[in-house]
């Protein structure tokens, strides 16, 4: 898949979102869950088209929920700060170029441990990496 400026700046504006204080390593397994959602195969039916149309399907990516205290940021009402705006591109370039791996091993779905408890879905699903303050799965039920 091609991706387009829009799927660029909108992946990085998820990373940042999602993962701003888990430094380079951390926002690459975020981007590679999402690319590993873009590439599924049920794109187009389930997780949406290309890179922004994962990021900002409804309810897969906490920071673009309008309640969310990060959607001021990524929508671009509050400026991100530069130097972290430019580690998530950074991230999103090297996961759309595919010249980092995929430490998650196939993952397409993550939690942060900071939530009070892991979501219902990771009980039957294959944990594939614990880094930072996430856990990534796949075989997702």
């Amino acid at each position: 898949m091609t991706a387009t400026g829009k799927d660029r700046d909108v992946l990085a504006r998820t990373l940042w979102g999602e993962a701003r204080g888990e430094g380079l390593r951390g926002q690459i397994a975020i981007a590679w869950t999402i690319r590993n959602r873009v590439n599924d195969g049920r794109a187009k039916s389930w997780w949406g088209e290309g890179y922004a149309g994962v990021c900002q399907a409804p309810y897969q990516f906490s920071c673009w929920n309008k309640n969310d205290p990060n959607f001021t940021y990524i929508c671009g009402n509050k400026l991100i700060p530069a130097s972290e705006f430019a580690r998530a591109h950074a991230a999103a370039d090297q996961v759309i170029a595919g010249s980092a791996p995929d430490p998650t091993g196939g993952a397409t779905h993550y939690y942060a441990t900071t939530m009070p408890k892991a979501p219902l879905w990771a009980a039957k699903a294959k944990q594939t990496l614990k880094l930072g303050h996430h856990v990534f799965f796949k075989d997702v039920q």
